[in-house]
């Protein structure tokens, strides 16, 4: 018997689908002036990377968001296709 409870993790891989491909979409639009406010976007992270050296391993921490006002328009539209499934 199927249950329509719907999962987070799938809301989680429709939220990130829709920053990719529309972040994708605001980098090829940023060529075309009447959609070039489509990549406007704002970094923020770690500008350098944290390393931890254990003499066996050394590992590299790093980590930079870059979210443009397509990636949210796309985030907003999974959202509505999730609650409409």
């Amino acid at each position: 018997m199927a249950t329509k409870d719907k999962n987070i993790w799938i809301l989680i891989v429709f939220i990130l689908s829709g920053l990719v491909i529309g972040g994708l979409l605001g980098e090829l639009a940023s060529n075309v002036d009447w959609l070039s406010w489509l990549s406007y976007s704002q970094e923020f992270g770690l500008r350098s990377p944290i390393e931890l050296d254990l003499s066996v391993v050394q590992i590299t921490f790093a980590l930079m968001f870059k979210i443009s006002v397509s990636s949210i328009i796309g985030m907003i539209l999974a959202i509505f296709i999730y609650k409409k499934i």
